[in-house]
């Protein structure tokens, strides 16, 4: 089953602005789509296309980037015969599938893009794509974008609901509720994108089993267990720290403050210890990471506290499927639960979680705000997301909170708007039930969050 990606207009973009003059090199976590896109890109795009995966290792290829690259002629009649594809001037793309296992080719980026004949496309998967670059020279020939799992509207376009898809989007602009029977329609989208999650290969098994559950849990631990024996691939020493927070991420986000608590991981240990283990999965674009900004203001980098993290699964459909084992899934009918709105403990967890994971694919970088009140003697503002419109001229800062429920407060976020109102554009309370503005505060249903 081939998926609608929104990267393909991005794909589109690259071919008619660049012509030749740079290579793109799609970054992304494993098992997410990036060698489908190329590949279909190629297909559509060009007349014809040649794809190498240099995760296969084939030596004579990588002999070809080693003995003709000061002979063009040859070394594209040595591809060309190889893969028995015909290469045409201008017509041709060639895809560098998984780059970093061959460092080589990504170096050879340089002199191929100004040898003119082709399109270059590459992708690449963990950090070993950044490990593996010390002896050579990234060409400034190659622009790079990211590729992450497939967002609530892709999602929607795999299950055929799409007019529904610009229904939100048309009441999210006009700032109008939905219909509720179509609210209760675009929930129960929503809950199945939380527990599918998007994976490609799950939402495939989702849509081609009649939105049976079982195989795409089995695909979705396929999956962890990949990422799990990357994991123990690293060669560096704080390979056992990464290991540690990635089997711990569902324990931590199951806390109130869902922020990692160090010396819980390990008695005695701190922040600094983990810094590489952190880089290393969020680089590997497994885990999206969320900082505090201690002072939110222009440029929300600018206060940021690396030793406040959260850390959250790049795709919920896998925390999910780390959270429970199969048994839990079956005899708990977790799947059940979260459809019926009947699943009290971890629901928090996870509505967080899909919210991140939303807000990453919209293309922001992840914030949350919390002040400690020495009067109180603990937090008594705490502000789930900050984002900013990134604008240097008229700056604005719009703080998230996240409710599972349907009762709540909003004393944080009341708090927060009045410490800091001349930098707020709007505030906003993602919630289960339907749209609906009060006191300033804009409260949207989480299938809107695709609108920020």
């Amino acid at each position: 089953m081939i998926l609608r990606r929104k990267i393909y207009k991005r794909l589109l973009e690259w071919k008619e602005e660049c012509h030749g003059t740079k290579a793109l090199l799609i970054e992304g976590a494993r098992r997410i789509g990036k060698s489908t896109i190329c590949e279909e890109f190629g297909k559509n795009e060009y007349e014809t296309y040649l794809l190498i995966d240099f995760a296969k290792q084939d030596k004579d290829v990588e002999e070809y980037f080693n003995r003709y690259l000061n002979d063009m002629d040859t070394f594209f009649m040595m591809l060309s015969t190889h893969f028995g594809v015909r290469l045409i001037k201008r017509k041709t793309l060639i895809i560098f599938d998984e780059v970093q296992r061959f460092p080589r080719a990504r170096e050879a980026i340089k002199y191929l893009v100004a040898d003119g004949r082709y399109d270059y496309l590459e992708t690449g998967s963990l950090i070993s794509i950044r490990e593996n670059v010390e002896d050579i020279v990234i060409p400034s020939e190659e622009r790079s974008i990211k590729m992450y799992p497939l967002d609530l509207e892709e999602f929607a376009w795999a299950l055929g609901e799409e007019i529904l898809m610009d229904h939100i989007k048309k009441c999210f602009d006009e700032k109008v509720p939905l219909e509720r029977s179509q609210h209760n329609q675009a929930m129960l989208l929503f809950k199945q994108y939380m527990l599918v999650g998007g994976m490609p290969k799950p939402v495939s098994l989702f849509v081609e089993n009649n939105k049976d559950f079982g195989p795409v849990d089995v695909e979705k631990r396929d999956i962890l267990k990949l990422y799990r024996n990357d994991i123990m691939k690293i060669k560096a020493g704080y390979r056992t720290k990464v290991l540690a927070i990635f089997d711990q991420i569902p324990g931590l986000l199951s806390k109130h403050e869902k922020r990692v608590v160090f010396k819980d991981i390990q008695e005695g240990s701190y922040a600094e210890q983990y810094r590489e283990a952190f880089f290393w999965l969020n680089d590997s674009m497994i885990c999206n990471e969320c900082f505090l900004t201690s002072d939110p203001n222009v440029g929300l980098s600018i206060n940021e506290e690396r030793t406040y993290v959260k850390c959250y699964m790049g795709d919920t459909g896998l925390l999910v499927s780390h959270a429970f084992d199969e048994n839990e899934l079956l005899e708990e009918a977790v799947y059940s639960q979260i459809l019926n709105d009947q699943l009290s403990l971890n629901e928090g967890m996870l509505y967080e979680n899909v919210i991140s994971q939303m807000l990453t694919a919209n293309g922001h970088k992840l914030y949350f705000y919390t002040r400690y009140s020495e009067e109180k003697h603990r937090n008594d503002i705490e502000i789930d997301f900050v984002l900013s419109n990134n604008s240097k001229m008229k700056y604005k800062i719009y703080p998230v909170e996240v409710k599972s429920g349907k009762r709540y407060s909003t004393i944080s976020l009341d708090r927060f708007n009045e410490a800091f109102k001349k930098r707020i554009g709007d505030c906003y309370v993602i919630h289960p039930r339907n749209l609906i503005i009060k006191d300033k505060v804009i409260c949207i249903p989480p299938y809107m969050t695709v609108c920020l």
